[in-house]
């Protein structure tokens, strides 16, 4: 089970690994913490007001489109998005940012215990980045994951997403820059935020063969994947080569490890 906060989330992070555990078998799920209703329209060709208008059912059709790619299940969890809000202003009084955890947890912990996941993974407590969506995302994932142990179904193993961490813009940039290619990512670099955290990484899936699988459904996500997204800017066959896989962080486990790890499901019967 992947846990997160909008639609395109979970193809921006961590989507070549559900893409290869639901290809090798294993039913995924993914939660979606709101529907992304009050996000930007960050395609220039969608961004006009008969979209902006339709957005809701936009996003939830995109989701939909891009679960099948990935060939996983999907559920919204129920909550409204909360925004990205500028410096003092106020959290909408409906969103989920500001709903409250025991109620929010609840909900999630009752996902848990129908569909019993054997692994979840979330967001770190920076939330990935500081919207609050993604920071409220980590703390009902980790008060719902704490809330199994007395249920009827414990979840062996929780992960925290280690995506786009310094060290992969890094790798990228230099193997661009020793290719003669022109790279984005030394302005994201120069620019890296105080916030980031330097995550310890305990566990590589390897998954480049599913990278293509992983654009595939960030691009249904259509209002959000422009071709000039930067998520698009380095060249896949260069990814393949320097950074085959995705990464993780062991945050809880209640089974025996030994790190590191090339298999979120290793120590699991």
């Amino acid at each position: 089970m992947a846990v997160h906060a909008h639609p395109d989330d979970e193809s921006s992070k961590g989507a070549a690994t559900l893409a290869r555990y639901a290809a090798e078998g294993a039913e995924v799920l993914v939660v979606t913490c709101t529907g992304g209703e009050r996000g930007d329209v960050l395609n220039p060709a969608l961004d006009h007001p008969r979209v902006r208008a339709d957005l809701p059912a936009i996003r939830r059709r995109e989701m939909a489109a891009a679960a099948e790619v990935l060939g996983v299940r999907q559920r919204f969890l129920g909550f409204t998005d909360s925004g990205l809000q500028g410096e003092g202003e106020p959290l909408p009084p409906d969103c989920f940012a500001r709903a409250p955890m025991d109620h929010a947890a609840a909900e999630l912990r009752a996902v848990m215990e129908e569909f019993m996941p054997h692994v979840v993974i979330t967001y770190d407590p920076s939330g990935g980045y500081p919207h609050p969506d993604h920071v409220q995302t980590h703390r009902v994932a980790l008060a719902a994951f704490e809330a199994t142990a007395a249920g009827p179904w414990r979840p062996h193993k929780l992960y925290y997403q280690a995506a786009f961490a310094k060290r992969w813009f890094e790798t990228l940039h230099e193997a661009m820059t020793d290719r003669g290619l022109e790279s984005e990512m030394g302005a994201v670099l120069d620019d890296w935020p105080e916030w980031a955290p330097a995550l310890e990484v305990t566990s590589r899936v390897e998954c480049a063969d599913y990278f293509p699988i992983r654009d595939r459904a960030f691009r249904a996500h259509a209002t959000q994947a422009a071709d000039d997204n930067p998520f698009f800017a380095h060249p896949r066959d260069l990814e393949r080569a320097v950074w085959p896989t995705e990464d993780y962080v062991l945050a809880r486990s209640r089974v025996a490890v030994a790190l590191p790890e090339t298999d979120l499901f290793a120590g699991i019967a």
